[in-house]
């Protein structure tokens, strides 16, 4: 008698387990349980990216501050650089290829005909 009552009872408990897990089963399947999956893992997603570039920021920073401390730049602003200057055109002196001569020509010097 026994024996049937824990062979009984082990059904019961081996029942309402599978029926649980089949119960919890369809409802994470379901188009509702799988929105809410997807929302989580983008909502985790996101705090993981962003936690990202706070620690590239941080980096950075304290990269640019060993670097300045290498160069010996201290990060303050310096004196404004001087405007760039116009380079003026240098007459270049004459090429030999294969005994011909050959001046460089600068696309300034050339022209283009109508219709190009």
């Amino acid at each position: 008698m026994f024996r049937r009552l824990f062979w009984f009872v082990a059904g019961i408990s081996t029942g309402v387990w599978a029926t649980t897990k089949v119960n919890r089963a369809v409802r994470r399947l379901s188009p509702d349980g799988l929105a809410a999956t997807a929302a989580d893992r983008a909502l985790e997603l996101g705090g993981r990216a962003r936690q990202f570039a706070i620690d590239v920021r941080a980096g950075m920073t304290e990269r640019e501050a060993e670097l300045g401390d290498v160069l010996g730049i201290d990060g303050r602003p310096g004196p404004e650089p001087e405007p760039h200057r116009a380079v003026q055109p240098v007459n270049r002196p004459q090429i030999t290829y294969r005994g011909h001569v050959r001046s460089r020509v600068h696309p300034q010097d050339h022209q283009q005909k109508e219709g190009h």
